[in-house]
């Protein structure tokens, strides 16, 4: 008989793998400020860190992550059948199956998650760009994209969550203004 996972038991997997690799939601969190501060004034690093959180509660995000963090696994132990472990080991610059991966998460936060993600992938910040930075004997192929694509998901959640925040008090005080006339 199949058993079954549940939700938790894969969301707790996919933190624990995260951890395991050095990443933790504040790093992500970290970027996810530096890309909406410039918007929001206001904007505090506990909101970025809610909003990590709450991008983490997708299953086909947390999927996507345990099937990448896997690969890259695999790929530093060197148990990838050629081609695919020197494509892997290498982060083949052509391969885009890395992006493809993590650019699947990001489709569920509009056109705003996207750019992001690309901007992301070019310019590799923060615990990016210390991911995607081929040194010592681990291999984050996968992980560094699948980190931008949360950063780039939560992001964008919270964009909109403030646009929708600033059109309801607009309509709050055309309404005040329209009972004051």
């Amino acid at each position: 008989m199949k058993r079954r996972v549940h939700s938790q038991e894969i969301k707790d997997a996919a933190l624990a793998k995260l951890a395991e690799r050095g990443v933790t939601i504040r790093d992500i969190a970290q970027i996810v400020y530096e890309m909406q501060s410039p918007y929001n004034e206001d904007l505090q690093l506990n909101e970025c860190e809610e909003s990590v959180r709450s991008v983490l509660l997708k299953r086909e995000l947390l999927h996507a992550l345990l099937v990448g963090i896997e690969l890259d696994v695999l790929a530093e132990k060197g148990l990838l059948s050629e081609p695919l472990q020197s494509i892997v080991a290498s982060d083949e610059s052509l391969f885009g199956c890395d992006e493809t991966l993590a650019l699947g998460s990001v489709l569920g936060y509009g056109s705003i998650g996207v750019t992001t993600f690309g901007y992301l992938d070019k310019n590799k910040i923060g615990i990016i760009k210390k991911l995607d930075t081929k040194s010592g004997k681990q291999v984050h192929t996968f992980l560094d994209d699948l980190v931008a694509s949360i950063a780039a998901s939560a992001s964008s959640r919270l964009a909109h969550h403030y646009r929708d925040a600033e059109e309801r008090a607009n309509d709050r005080q055309e309404d005040a203004d329209e009972h004051a006339s």
